[in-house]
């Protein structure tokens, strides 16, 4: 498929969200390592946001509007109705915008954005979809959605847990891992403590992302209670805000530690940018998400920045945290394993600084930023 314009291929871009979370800062990552003689990006959000004012500054041309978005709460037959409806909408919109952009490659950077197969196939471009999901198997969602997937030119997976959901081995479907999509660092301990507010000599563990109800927070907090960190003190920080309109999570978590009697001792601190300082203020940080998570950016951010890491043994964690070596796996939704393996870290700060610095070098190594951007940029080639 020859460049429409007798130039770079030009590449759509299209995104779930306009954040400054992990799979916004992905795409910042990928547009950024694109070899521009060969591909020109152009990106369609759903609306305005950090990620767009990012990527304009990168000199890429940021479109918005109303996008069909697969949420949770649409796995139900009202939910996947009204969803039908939204693609049909959006179907002769993408398909002008396509046209009349000249565009070669429709890349979806996430896979619950739906309705771009069909007009990208109209508009004669090429269909990538990066699968950055783990779905629960809906009967009456995910053998549809299943199928759509994989009718893709190229399946992108974050992880080989993705990929294994996915159920594929076809060669068109692979695996790419994310990268670093930031300069992960630590900043200075007591200069973090004091900036978060946190007592010097408390030990503190630290959960970054979404607040939701698969992410775990609430996991931390029944661990908090359990006696072998209630004796010890042990104070977690929640850094992160819930979804726009399931802020309903955020007040759960907060009326979950008012039973447990946590008081103090679980700091909700909302979105923070400077995750450098939450890095250092974190004694540990944990990932304790209860359903499989692809590939978290938390937890790969925190390994590169040199922070011990305790997980969640399933989904793609187990990629980013090998066991004993770079970090430490507890069972899912175990929050009584989670309490014991924390009381562990708590005395043993040896084991710590042993852990996460071996988290770091692995981490960097293994998801160093070009290897995404060269990946992708691979399996653009192959469509020509």
């Amino acid at each position: 498929m020859p460049p429409r314009t007798g130039g770079p291929r030009r590449v759509l871009f299209v995104h779930s969200s306009a954040g400054h979370y992990g799979a916004d800062r992905q795409l910042a990552l990928l547009v950024r390592g694109l070899d521009r003689d060969r591909y020109a990006p152009l990106a369609l959000l759903p609306f305005e946001g950090p990620l767009a004012d990012e990527l304009r500054a990168d000199g890429v041309e940021v479109f918005s509007g109303a996008l069909a978005i697969l949420r949770r709460e649409h796995l139900t037959p009202g939910g996947i109705a009204q969803l039908a409806g939204e693609v049909a909408r959006q179907a002769p919109r993408m398909e002008r915008l396509l046209l009349a952009q000249r565009i070669d490659i429709v890349h979806a950077n996430t896979s619950v954005v739906l309705g771009l197969r069909r007009p990208a196939e109209r508009a004669g471009a090429a269909r990538v979809v990066h699968v950055r999901e783990i779905y629960p198997p809906v009967p009456l969602a995910w053998p549809a959605h299943r199928r759509g997937l994989l009718r893709f030119d190229r399946v992108l997976c974050v992880s080989r847990a993705v990929r294994e959901a996915l159920g594929s081995e076809a060669p068109h479907v692979r695996v790419v891992h994310d990268g670093l999509a930031v300069e992960p660092r630590r900043a200075p301990r007591g200069a973090a403590r004091l900036a978060l507010g946190l007592p010097r000599d408390a030990f503190v563990v630290a959960v970054l992302g979404r607040i939701s109800g698969w992410k775990g927070q609430d996991v931390l907090a029944r661990a908090l209670a359990e006696p072998a960190l209630a004796e010890r003190g042990v104070i977690g920080l929640v850094a992160g805000d819930a979804w726009p309109g399931q802020e309903r999570w955020e007040v759960g978590l907060r009326e979950l530690a008012g039973r447990l009697g946590l008081g103090d001792r679980l700091r909700l601190a909302g979105f923070r940018e400077d995750v450098e300082t939450v890095y250092g203020a974190a004694d540990v940080v944990a990932v304790p998400s209860v359903k499989p998570d692809p590939l978290p950016n938390s937890a790969l951010e925190a390994a590169a920045a040199g922070c011990c890491v305790v997980a969640a043994a399933h989904g793609g964690l187990p990629e980013i945290v090998r066991d004993g070596v770079t970090g430490r796996l507890v069972p899912p939704g175990d929050h009584a394993a989670l309490a014991q393996e924390l009381a562990r870290l708590a005395d043993d700060p040896e084991a710590r600084a042993r852990l996460g610095e071996r988290a770091a070098e692995d981490a960097r190594a293994r998801f160093a930023p070009e290897r995404l951007p060269a990946a992708v940029m691979a399996a653009y080639d192959e469509l020509r």
